[in-house]
């Protein structure tokens, strides 16, 4: 194992990172609300320290081997899952302890959407912004930016890429796989300036649209109010959360190749997406039927609001409304249960061959 290159590149990493603070600092310019200094201290205690870790190993050679990228991802997670908690412990209006403060970023960069926190609304907005910035983040992955970046730095990111990404996005959908990175990012961008266009046509304010289409694309759930969804109360709002909801649970490479190929033919001959659809669509049903059968005037509000709770457990985002309060017998259990399928990764498989060859191609 080629131990200085290791540190420095969690070195240029935690450096990189250290760049994604100012979103944060510029949200609370925005609302003046007081937390801009320990965004500033904690982005400048980051770099600080990925520059530490860098400079002892600066000349280190950057050809790594596949373990060696297992180690970075692995270690970088750590380590950024640590120094990305800084703001929200040096925050004052949280009051939070180390503990809290790295389950909350983990919580986050791993789009878990677990919170200790409570009273959400009562929140600063820049705190509120990077909890939902830190989910998207992690959606796609943080190291596959770094890997459509690290190349200007003098890395390499193939190893990196393949120790990173899950599943079938690990073969490239360019020749370069900074290309590939790019693209994906591309993709997701693309998704995220969508979802939160159409939040705000549908009726939420900017701030709350935005912050709803990083943790939307992310399949993260992490909201700006305590009662999420619910707070709402709104059918255009849950059926944009709803459609998005499902695109993010796609491949984002075959969105990349839909897209490149003026086709639907990467989702119909992907297994994957066909069987995710299908499952989500039979969800959906059965919880219609569920409700009807308990209220046999169920109404078209009743109805949205079913379908979105029930997309939201099979896709794991873990938005919630009022109706999940109401679910009484099998269905709750059963829909934890399909949960364990929406979360699944990897199980791709390919009914053309010729396909599969243009694809890795």
């Amino acid at each position: 194992m080629q131990i200085k290159s290791v540190i420095r590149i969690l070195g240029l990493l935690l450096m990189l990172f250290s760049l994604a603070i100012i979103p944060p600092i510029i949200v609370s310019l925005i609302y003046q609300d007081n937390e801009t200094w320990s965004f500033f201290y904690a982005g400048i205690l980051i770099f600080v320290s990925g520059l530490l870790l860098w400079l002892p190993a600066a000349q280190a050679k950057t050809d790594l081997k596949l373990r060696d990228g297992f180690i970075i991802v692995v270690l970088f997670w750590f380590v950024l899952s640590t120094f990305a908690s800084l703001p929200m412990l040096l925050s004052e209006s949280l009051n939070i302890t180390i503990t809290n403060a790295i389950f909350e970023s983990i919580s986050g960069l791993t789009t878990t959407g677990a919170t200790i926190l409570n009273e959400i609304d009562t929140l600063p907005e820049s705190i509120l912004f990077y909890r939902q910035y830190l989910q998207w983040l992690g959606g796609l992955g943080i190291i596959v930016l770094a890997v459509a970046v690290l190349p200007m730095l003098g890395v390499g990111g193939m190893q990196l890429y393949k120790a990173e990404v899950a599943g079938p996005i690990k073969n490239k959908i360019t020749p370069r796989i900074t290309e590939t990175a790019k693209w994906l990012w591309v993709v997701y961008l693309s998704m995220t300036f969508l979802c939160g266009l159409s939040y705000y046509l549908a009726g939420m304010t900017i701030f709350d649209s935005i912050c709803h289409s990083f943790s939307t694309i992310a399949i993260g759930g992490f909201s700006t109010h305590n009662e999420s969804f619910g707070f709402y109360n709104n059918q255009w709002i849950e059926l944009v959360a709803i459609f998005f909801m499902i695109g993010a649970g796609l491949n984002f490479s075959l969105h990349y190749l839909a897209f490149k190929n003026r086709s639907i033919n990467p989702y119909r001959d992907d297994n994957e997406s066909y069987s995710f659809i299908f499952i989500t669509i039979f969800i959906s049903i059965l919880t219609i039927l569920y409700v009807y059968q308990i209220n046999s005037e169920i109404s078209f509000r009743e109805i949205i609001k079913n379908i979105f709770y029930a997309v939201s457990i099979s896709t794991t985002t873990g938005f919630t409304n009022a109706n999940y309060f109401n679910y009484v017998g099998f269905l709750p259990i059963l829909l934890i249960l399909f949960s364990f399928i929406g979360g699944l990764c990897g199980l791709n498989s390919w009914r053309h061959e010729s396909y599969k060859s243009n694809f890795i191609a």
